[in-house]
């Protein structure tokens, strides 16, 4: 993965949170010391390594729900979905389903701009359209 491409706090910290949740998955690794690791690589402040561990926690500790919603919400089998694009799934799936008061429009934008970073332009309906049923629902 690369760089973090910028951004304020919350953008940088989700970016953060989706290399994190890159590196855990498929691995039996330790959430802190992979945070820790990328906070290094990528220089995170301690605000936005605050803000990214909190996310990567909630994925984590609400992976099952978060995958139910996924299942509900897409055709396709969580294991056929890039590595990548169930990241970015699982962490927008998250901020949707836990809100923090952050607007809807912001928590699927901010997915897709992740999406269209690491995954490709091809990715970036896919996951509008999942995030966007699950949106929907939450209503």
């Amino acid at each position: 993965m690369t760089t973090p491409t910028g951004g304020g706090r919350r953008r940088r910290g989700r970016e953060l949170a989706l290399r994190v949740l890159f590196e855990l998955e498929g691995t039996d690794k330790d959430a802190g010391a992979a945070l820790a690791y990328q906070a290094e690589e990528v220089g995170a402040t301690a605000d936005v390594r605050a803000f990214a561990g909190r996310l990567v926690m909630g994925c984590l500790e609400n992976r099952e729900r978060i995958d139910t919603a996924l299942s509900a919400a897409s055709r396709w089998s969580l294991g056929d979905v890039g590595k990548v694009e169930r990241a970015v799934l699982r962490l927008g799936t998250y901020e949707l389903l836990e809100s923090d008061g952050t607007p809807v429009a912001v928590v699927v934008d901010e997915s897709l701009e992740l999406t269209r970073a690491y995954a490709g332009d091809d990715a970036v309906q896919y996951v509008n359209g999942v995030l966007g049923q699950i949106a929907r629902e939450r209503v």
